[in-house]
């Protein structure tokens, strides 16, 4: 027998029907900037933080302070190096850096940063924190990149997990 339901409780109740097909979003997600969505026929969510489409973030609240690793890599003249770094503004700080490729993004500090390059010091060029490419520093990056493509896909999901965290 059907139970009557009000708007609000019938929008949630369609939310959690299988079925979502992904699509691309009206806009981008106002979190992390996605442009791809699952699409439920209650409404749409990102399909990288999960954000629901339409719902606008608290505009007081400071966006969250997410601490990253960076591998950064440059080949020229002088070889084929990798420089390990950190920041809490990615954006921002590689843009400062000459470099044609980043490698990954690992969660940490300078904490995270010092042990990485005591890990690979033996390939460090001195008074940088630039490290000659060798297998085993490639292979670190593969694990800490996790198997996502594109490191600013992780980093987006780290800061809405961030948000979600703080409520």
């Amino acid at each position: 027998m059907p139970v009557p339901l009000c708007g609000v409780h019938h929008e949630s109740v369609l939310d959690l029907e299988p079925g979502g097909v992904e699509d691309v979003l009206p806009g981008p997600c106002p979190l992390c900037g996605s442009r791809v969505g699952v699409r439920y026929p209650g409404g749409s969510v990102c399909a990288v933080c999960e954000w629901r489409w339409g719902e606008v973030p608290d505009g007081d609240l400071a966006p969250p302070r997410v601490d990253v690793v960076y591998y950064l890599r440059m080949r020229d003249a002088s070889g084929d190096r990798i420089k390990i770094g950190t920041t809490a503004n990615p954006r921002q700080r590689l843009a400062a850096i000459a470099h044609q490729d980043l490698l990954a993004f690992e969660r940490g500090d300078r904490t995270i940063e010092r042990r990485r390059h005591a890990q690979f010091a033996a390939t460090r060029y001195p008074g940088t924190e630039w490290f000659r490419t060798t297998p085993e520093l490639l292979a670190h990056v593969d694990v800490v990149g996790a198997g996502v493509g594109d490191p600013w896909e992780l980093l987006a999901r780290w800061r809405s997990e961030a948000l979600a965290l703080r409520g």
